[in-house]
């Protein structure tokens, strides 16, 4: 090989090891900017449930009905129950007003 075709051959090596190099730099990047965004949506699915929760709560009972500030479990689960049918409540809207009203 003449002096051009190495220079021209180590060019050509390096440009792909390069290429290389920045192709998997992406793909972590973006395999971790996945993982981020699971752990993220992981890491607080109470505040998720109860923020739900509220919003389904003004959706359905805040027309005739304040939050109470402090119920004991048992009896929201009760009260949530008897409104589901007046409400048009689903199973999914129950549970997130309850978890929403009784942490």
């Amino acid at each position: 090989m003449n002096g051009s075709r190495k220079i021209e051959a180590a060019f050509v090596l390096a440009l792909a090891m390069f290429s290389y190099t920045a192709a998997r730099a992406n793909a972590q990047s973006a395999a971790g900017a996945d993982a981020s965004k699971k752990a993220a949506a992981e890491a607080s699915p109470q505040h998720d449930e109860s923020a739900e929760g509220e919003k389904r709560f003004q959706t359905h009972c805040s027309r005739c009905h304040v939050a109470p500030e402090d119920l004991n479990p048992r009896v929201v689960k009760a009260v949530v129950r008897q409104m589901r049918v007046r409400a048009l409540l689903t199973d999914e809207d129950e549970r997130l007003i309850v978890k929403y009203l009784a942490p």
